[in-house]
């Protein structure tokens, strides 16, 4: 977890008159400064910001947040920013410790504010493994309806802290909430052609129960809505079985993951394990994962491709 150690005193020390510096030297209109907590945010805020804002993302690409500690240079990132983007929902619990180590006083937008949370435990995904009951699912950007909530929560931010720019944010948003209804009519027609017993994936954790009830589908995953939490022996024995029973062979880990568990579960059963599937983490550019779009379409064909066979 993140410590407030001196080294990250002196970073939030010497930032302040930094900053202050550049805003009174530079004759060039300074771009809104934006620190989003984790890659996908940040291609959202860009997507909405454009050319008015720079984006700074403190778990980058192919990063788990689940396990991620912040460092000193984290902490300049946020203490530069003007604007705070963040998931919620439990995503990121070692931000609460960071905004107030620093004191940031910037303003925190939370993404999927409005958002009806999921319970990590329900029958709407049909989970075999236990969770605390009660607990919300944070992965709401896998249900792309939930993303155009998320893209009018950061154009209100973005036009809160440059209400000049507030023009620019609705239009871009508007642009991007197309697209992504575009995107879900795309993907309701793929899932549509697959027949209802061959809708079954398993993959490493738990991050997909927002995708699983919007397109009807069956995920189960012998981790939890963490990756960071423990698989248990009985789960993964509970898990081959069923695998062998109902001979699935749509068998995923996902980017931010360690794959040495589903590999090991997709051997005992038989298996071989897809391709990775992009989770809580876009790709690196040049990857098809890199922006949430591209990440979105590039899921959908491999999971189609994957429950085909079985």
């Amino acid at each position: 977890m993140f410590k407030f150690s001196t080294t990250v005193a002196l970073v939030v020390a010497t930032a302040l008159p930094l900053a202050a510096s550049a805003q009174t030297t530079s004759t060039t209109p300074a771009k809104l400064s934006v620190t989003a907590s984790f890659s996908i945010l940040a291609d959202l805020t860009r997507a909405v910001g454009g050319d008015r804002v720079d984006v700074q993302t403190l778990v980058g690409a192919d990063q788990d947040a689940h396990v991620f500690e912040p460092s000193p240079l984290d902490a300049k990132k946020l203490l530069q920013a003007k604007v705070l983007v963040s998931n919620g929902l439990g995503f990121e619990p070692w931000l609460g410790k960071l905004v107030k180590s620093v004191s940031y006083s910037g303003i925190q937008a939370v993404a999927s504010k409005g958002v009806k949370p999921m319970e990590a435990e329900g029958d709407d995904h049909d989970h075999d493994h236990s969770h605390a009951h009660g607990a919300a699912d944070p992965h709401a950007w896998q249900d792309p309806t939930n993303v155009i909530t998320y893209v009018r929560n950061i154009s209100a931010a973005l036009s809160q802290a440059d209400p000049t720019g507030a023009p620019v944010y609705q239009a871009n948003s508007a642009t991007y909430i197309t697209q992504l209804r575009q995107f879900d009519t795309w993907a309701q027609a793929q899932f549509a052609a697959l027949p209802e017993a061959k809708r079954r994936v398993i993959t490493s954790h738990d991050a997909f129960g927002y995708f699983a009830k919007h397109y009807k589908l069956r995920f189960r995953a012998p981790q939890g809505i963490s990756s960071e939490a423990e698989a248990s022996a009985k789960d993964v024995a509970a898990l081959v079985r069923q695998i062998k029973r109902e001979k699935t062979k749509a068998v995923f880990f996902e980017n931010m993951s360690n794959p040495k568990l589903i590999t090991q579960l997709a051997a005992e059963a038989g298996v071989k394990v897809g391709p990775a599937l992009y989770a809580d983490a876009l790709s690196a550019p040049g990857q098809p994962g890199a922006t949430y779009l591209e990440m979105m379409r590039y899921n959908v064909n491999t999971l189609v491709a994957g429950m085909q066979q079985n």
